[in-house]
């Protein structure tokens, strides 16, 4: 065979290698230009759910009397306890009376029930009967502060100090903020002669950061007894965040819709007690260290879904860049965006069954091997798990039958969720977009606990909002060291409460 023959032979199969391979290029530029295409819409046909409202005019707020009540109210130490309810009988008493003397009006215009012992229900009757009412939650009480570090303050955390524009102190923002700005507000509307149309009730509870059972659980025990239905309840929660979502410009205000459940799971491995010179192969400690080590190693699944999802949905078309068209195409992006989320405990907390070691107790000697080792795993739950499940979950993964498993008696599920076509949610949606012109308003989940899932029973609706301005160095603050609300911040709460109850009840 000539070379040039041997030349023409290999020269066919080599052009259909290069005919193939051009296809396949034009094929895969093809599906580039289609998933771009694809991207591309779904991004633009994601137009903004923000509705369109005029900005109100600021109501004139004596910001400087307002400020000195509320840091009065601060020099309270309210700090509730569990095991001990009477700890803060004193202050609470005091925190009473500073609340009465500091506005009369209000207390004119309303009735006042103390209700657990010292949580209060201040019921404004509204002038039409047949109007549902509403209800405006709030608590009393706060946290204590981590030992050894009140040198950590710039201002002594029960000081009430104003300085640089800010009122300091426990409480200033969790949650007296709240209740004070409520109240400042009633009283406002109370000195103009407001009356509702409908019933505004406030319930201002005295133990919601250890469990809310004595206090908002009573309260609404109370109303169901009296068949009384609320529209809705707004109580402490998400916030007007800056700088905390990536991509977006503007700042966020999210409306709790759903909240997350507790769970607190008990673990007790049982061992054999002895000299620690002859231990055995098992031991209680070492059972149940390699039970949590499980636990932590294996926790439940990241899941985007419900008003997680709903958030993303909303925020979307407010994003620029490459987080619009992530958040616009989830089908795709899912598992990229849930990789990111894995990389800090609070965007994890949004899109998961968190799972907390909190609690270790073992052993009392060095030489002695203890017969019992206990462990509490706190876990807050996503809308969907249950604390069933969530027990079913850690069974399975400790798989231990030494091990036992006991949930606290304080444990809830997650409290229904709430909807966002009613009414009450577009009226508290207008109302933040009337009084904070520049923010973005999104339903939210709620990742920690509050009065309001006590209200399930007699609410339609339920919303967690705080009128709060934050960026990610205040979220420290938050029952942490130099808890702080700007006295213009404060002003614009008090606003935010009379225009929410003027167009809501009046």
């Amino acid at each position: 065979m000539s070379g040039r023959e041997k030349r023409r032979r290999t020269g066919v199969p080599m052009r259909r290698l290069l005919r193939w391979i051009r296809n396949l290029v034009a094929i895969a530029v093809l599906a580039v230009a289609a998933l771009a295409g694809v991207l591309a819409y779904n991004t633009l046909r994601h137009g903004s759910r923000q509705i369109d409202v005029a900005a109100v005019p600021p109501i004139a707020i004596d910001e400087q009397g307002a400020a000195q009540r509320l840091s009065q109210s601060i020099r309270f130490p309210t700090i509730s306890n569990f095991l001990n309810p009477e700890q803060g009988a004193d202050a609470l008493r005091d925190l009473r009376a500073h609340i009465e003397s500091s506005f009369p009006a209000f207390h004119a215009a309303a009735k006042r029930e103390i209700v657990g012992g010292h949580s209060l229900l201040y019921t404004w009757e509204g002038s039409d009967p047949q109007a549902k009412p509403i209800g405006l939650l709030a608590h009393q009480d706060v946290v204590p502060i981590a030992p050894k570090t009140e040198a950590d303050w710039q201002q002594p955390p029960f000081s009430g100090a104003i300085e640089g524009g800010y009122v300091w102190g426990r409480g200033s923002w969790d949650d007296k903020g709240n209740l004070y700005a409520m109240l400042e507000a009633a009283e406002l509307m109370a000195k103009q002669g407001f009356r509702p149309k409908r019933t505004i009730y406030f319930a201002f509870g005295h133990d919601e950061e250890v469990s809310g059972l004595r206090g908002a659980a009573k309260i609404a025990e109370l109303l169901a007894s009296r068949n009384v239905r609320l529209d809705f309840v707004l109580d402490e929660g998400l916030l007007i965040t800056d700088g905390v979502l990536k991509g977006l410009d503007k700042p966020a205000a999210l409306i709790g819709v759903s909240e997350k459940g507790y769970a607190t799971l008990v673990l007790t491995a049982r061992g054999t007690p002895g000299h620690s010179s002859m231990p055995p192969r098992d031991t209680a400690i070492g059972m149940l260290a390699a039970a949590l080590t499980h636990l932590e190693d294996n926790r439940l699944p990241m899941r985007i879904r419900g008003s997680v999802a709903e958030m993303f949905d909303t925020l979307a078309p407010e994003m620029s860049g490459f987080s619009r068209v992530a958040l616009s195409n989830l089908w795709l992006f899912r598992p990229l965006l849930l990789r990111e989320f894995a990389k800090s405990g609070t965007t994890a907390a949004m899109v998961q069954t968190t799972t907390a070691l909190t609690v270790f107790n073992a052993g009392d000697k060095d030489n002695v091997l203890p017969g019992v080792a206990e462990a509490s795993v706190n876990f807050r739950l996503l809308p969907g798990d249950t604390q069933a499940s969530v027990t079913d979950h850690v069974r399975s993964v400790v798989a231990n039958d030494k091990i036992a498993i006991q949930g606290f008696d304080g444990n809830f599920d997650p409290p229904p969720v709430t909807g966002t076509k009613s009414a009450s949610y577009l009226a508290l949606n207008r109302t933040i977009r009337e009084v904070f012109p520049d923010v973005i308003v999104a339903p939210g989940l709620m990742i920690a606990a509050t009065d309001s899932r006590h209200y399930a029973q007699v609410a339609d609706n339920i919303f967690r909002f705080s009128p709060v301005r934050a960026t990610p160095e205040d979220l420290k603050r938050f029952h942490g060291t130099n808890e702080r609300i700007s006295i213009k911040n404060y002003a614009d709460m008090i606003r935010f409460y009379v225009r929410l109850m003027q167009s809501t009840a009046g």
